[in-house]
């Protein structure tokens, strides 16, 4: 990670918040533990820490988005998470969102482009 601007810092912190949320809603439509979640988003190129990742998974569990069973038939329990329809509602909602804010930001991206160039 490059050395930013400490209040990109804090505006990414801000962001990362929201794009957890959405990528483990949308990641739990296969039921998934903690660490194998965190192996995930790794691979795709992204990096959560468990210390954010297990207190929002408690957050979304407690607002009913997402629920959660242990699994003790192997050596070492493991906690599974699942999305719930209620998840699934708001995952749709915040992608609607998410989609939205994203062609706003590239329409205006493409207008600034066309703006430098002329």
């Amino acid at each position: 990670m490059t050395k930013m601007d400490p209040e990109i810092g804090s505006f990414e912190t801000e962001m990362n918040r929201g794009f957890i949320q959405i990528l483990v809603l949308t990641l739990l439509e296969t039921d998934m533990y903690g660490y194998a979640m965190a192996r995930t988003i790794k691979d795709l190129g992204y990096d959560v820490e468990e210390n954010t990742l297990y207190p929002m998974l408690r957050r979304l569990e407690k607002n009913g988005w997402i629920r959660s069973k242990w699994d003790v038939t192997e050596d070492r329990p493991r906690k599974f998470y699942a999305i719930t329809d209620e998840g699934r509602v708001l995952r749709t909602g915040l992608l609607n969102l998410w989609n939205k804010q994203n062609q706003i930001l590239t329409r205006l991206s493409k207008e600034n482009r066309h703006a430098d160039q002329a």
